[in-house]
């Protein structure tokens, strides 16, 4: 009998016999407990919700229990056997019930002082009114079980959710101080929006929704057995968080999405999140961390997403590490999950969304113990959304539970860039297909079926509306009816849309070259290997006034000597990880090469709308030392009494990326290229170049492939352009364009 057979049928036998993997779970952890009394546990109660019964589904949510679970397990040191997952797919069913039992057998019942736990819950989230209305608006925050049920009574709505108040009361039961509970959902919204999926019931009149008398009477018994009275427990919950930290996906009228990746959905939050630590090579507090998966979620979701973190007053809980607890293992992209004869698969829950197509093959990871000590080589042959597989290349063939650290990528040609076609184009959209079909590299994909990059659609009266109510943004809005680009949560690229009745051949005529330069941009941020690069650099951004805006550096190579670069506080401000900059503010970079040996650097600039520009090199010979950064120099950018130019942030609003390449050997195509551009234009040296020539990019990747073929134990496809992270360093530097900081 094969072994996978056994343990389904041994699982089937034990539910005949009315065994439930909790019992099984806490009868064998009687002997961990006697000959481990003293040692602290790591608990985890991992709950994804996707086929909700008679309620709109979900695709991600399993994903993030795996994401997690992984994380936890490889990263953070837990036992596969301390960790319970409830989903729609295992014994114990993510049921009112299922979360509720789950909860107290796993985690209140076996938690002792001193341990770590962590709850997390990927579903649907909603509100019912607070029946004390001790709340800001009223309303209590819910999370939904997948059998969540609604009855009318007396013209009120009552529902099987389980609400915040029990949640609180849950966590407070916990004999253990040391809990973090994550929640990726929200609370209005619903439905869908662009290529997203929002995680939330739509309830349009929340005040109508009430719990229902099974959930109040629950919370009747958890008050008595905690000795608490109804007004001390309301005084407590209005002023803190019961145990730990708290880390929500969302605020409570944002969106958390569903997002579609490259073959698989999972929570922007909880794919940012797990992803930011698996690279993490520091214990540094759980609100900077946060602070900075805050900019990755909104690149998967939407600005609107922006996560939010509250711990127990009175603590130092937010200023200790996610989980708090110190991460175990080194860094990684990638761990081995399974290794048959000379085939290996892995998970890559450390790989950056935006790069994960590239690492269909041809990319090579060391394989490391877990003390960093290089083992082996592995290169990959294929990829089946987050699981890969490779084949030993060098070294020893690595167990289950070894690290993969990435040595080099590949990015293939014939690249496309992925456009979704909104339902605003109507019955254009069979015609809209046809004619991008004719673009080359440029792919129409239907929403909802999978990973776009932006997304082809009208100007609705409702997205105008949205977009007017921007206070912060002030953008200008195109007119109702116009074609023009989104991103996939629907927020409008700026000089993307033209006038009210012009036609759809026109707009995809007007579109072509703004589809070449968004190609262009996508194909040249697939070279970011920050986290993954042994190249020691770094880059700094300041104001005139000298007020730090942003940094970035190679954080394998560098380590953590940027912590000599980056004061600990600035005056400018910040939203969701990113610092705003108002139009007219005068910037200079900073760029640092601290290899005992020289570096070639090239600093570009990608706008909101997708345009780009160069500002190193901005000489414009062929000398290979026009890109030259010596060892230890730090060069100025712009150079007074040098370079012609100022770094003025202006319009268009919106992020704009700074990316940052340094390579060991000469950028001579590149500066070949430039050269020939500049006296096109009748440029002079020290001047800006506006790239809308994008011949830059493939003279930029092929110069790095050049550097980066030599040497590699490897064999790739010979038209892919590779990066070494031996060689290359690519790096990115983020900031808001806005109208006015008042």
């Amino acid at each position: 009998m094969k072994r996978r057979q056994l343990l389904l049928f041994t699982g089937s036998m034990l539910a005949t016999l009315g065994i439930s993997q909790l019992d099984i779970q806490r009868r064998s952890l009687r002997y961990a407990k006697t000959l481990a009394q003293n040692t602290p546990r790591k608990l985890a109660l991992l709950v994804g919700i996707n086929n909700y019964i008679n309620k709109s589904k979900l695709y991600g949510c399993i994903t993030d229990v795996e994401l997690q679970k992984q994380l936890l397990i490889h990263r953070f040191g837990f036992q596969p056997a301390d960790i319970l997952s409830v989903t729609d797919d295992t014994e114990i069913k993510p049921t009112r019930d299922g979360i509720l039992t789950a909860f107290e057998e796993h985690l209140i019942k076996q938690a002792k002082p001193g341990d770590v736990v962590v709850f997390h819950f990927s579903g649907h989230g909603s509100r019912v009114a607070d029946k004390d209305k001790d709340e800001p608006d009223g309303l209590n925050s819910t999370f939904v079980p997948i059998d969540q049920t609604e009855v009318k009574r007396d013209g009120r709505n009552l529902v099987s959710d389980i609400m915040g108040h029990t949640l609180f009361l849950l966590m407070s039961a916990i004999d253990s101080e040391n809990v973090t509970v994550v929640l990726d959902s929200c609370h209005s919204g619903g439905g869908k929006r662009g290529n997203l999926i929002v995680r939330s019931l739509d309830r349009s009149s929340p005040f109508s929704y009430y719990p229902n008398d099974q959930e109040l009477e629950y919370q009747k018994q958890w008050l008595s057995r905690l000795k608490m009275s109804e007004a001390e427990f309301i005084q407590t919950r209005q002023q803190t968080v019961a145990k730990g930290v708290v880390i929500a996906s969302a605020a409570r009228d944002e969106l958390a999405a569903d997002a579609p990746f490259d073959g698989f959905l999972a929570g922007a939050f909880t794919y940012a999140m797990t992803q930011y630590l698996w690279q993490e090579t520091n214990n540094q507090k759980v609100i900077s961390m946060l602070g900075k998966v805050s900019r990755i979620t909104a690149k998967y979701s939407t600005t609107g997403q922006v996560p939010e973190l509250e711990a127990k007053k009175n603590t130092d809980k937010e200023e200790r590490p996610t989980y708090l607890l110190k991460k175990q293992t080194p860094p990684a992209e990638a761990v081995v999950i399974e290794v048959v004869e000379k085939k290996v698969n892995f998970w890559l829950g450390g790989v950056n969304a935006e790069s994960l197509e590239i690492f269909d093959k041809d990319a090579v990871f060391a394989w490391v113990d877990k003390a960093g000590k290089e083992r082996g080589k592995i290169q990959s042959t294929s990829r089946n959304g987050l699981i890969g597989s490779g084949k030993v290349i060098a070294g020893q063939t690595p167990p289950p539970g070894a690290l993969l650290q990435e040595i080099a990528r590949a990015i293939p040609t014939d690249l496309t860039l992925k456009i979704g076609l909104d339902n605003s184009l109507g019955n254009a959209a069979i015609q809209t297909r046809g004619s991008l079909q004719q673009i080359p590299r440029i792919k129409p994909v239907p929403l909802q079926r999978g990973e776009v990059h932006y997304i082809l659609g009208r100007m609705t009266e409702t997205l105008a509306t949205e977009a007017r109510e921007n206070d912060s943004q002030k953008l200008e809005v195109p007119e109702v009816g116009s074609f023009g680009l989104y991103t996939p949560g629907l927020e409008l690229i700026p000089d993307s849309f033209g006038k009210t009745g012009e036609t759809l051949e026109e707009a995809l005529q007007r579109l072509r070259p703004k589809f070449k330069s968004l190609l262009a941009a996508r194909l040249v941020k697939l070279t970011l290997n920050a986290d993954s690069s042994q190249l020691k650099a770094l880059a700094l951004m300041k104001t005139l006034n000298q007020e730090f805006v942003a940094s970035t550096f190679t954080v394998r190579g560098t380590g953590q000597t940027e912590a000599e670069e980056i004061p600990s506080n600035t005056p400018i401000k910040v939203e969701a990880g990113v610092p705003l900059l108002a139009v007219g503010t005068q910037v200079q970079l900073q760029i640092t090469n601290r290899e005992d040996r020289d570096l070639y650097m090239a600093v570009l600039v990608v706008d909101s709308s997708g345009e780009m520009g160069i500002v190193f090199p901005n000489t414009w010979v062929e000398e290979v030392d026009a890109a030259l950064v010596k060892s230890g120099e730090r060069k100025l950018l712009p150079e007074a009494g040098v370079d012609r130019f100022k770094l003025t942030v202006s319009q268009p609003l919106g992020n704009t990326e700074v990316l940052v390449i340094a390579s060991v050997t000469p950028l001579r195509e590149t500066l070949k290229t430039l050269k020939a551009i500049a006296a096109a234009r009748g440029l002079r040296s020290g001047e800006l170049m506006d790239l809308a020539d994008t011949d830059v990019v493939d003279a930029l990747l092929e110069d790095i492939n050049a550097g980066s073929r030599g040497g590699l134990v490897a064999e790739f496809d010979p038209t892919a352009r590779v990066v070494d992270t031996t060689k290359i360093g690519a790096m990115l530097i983020t900031f808001r364009v806005i109208n006015s900081l008042t």
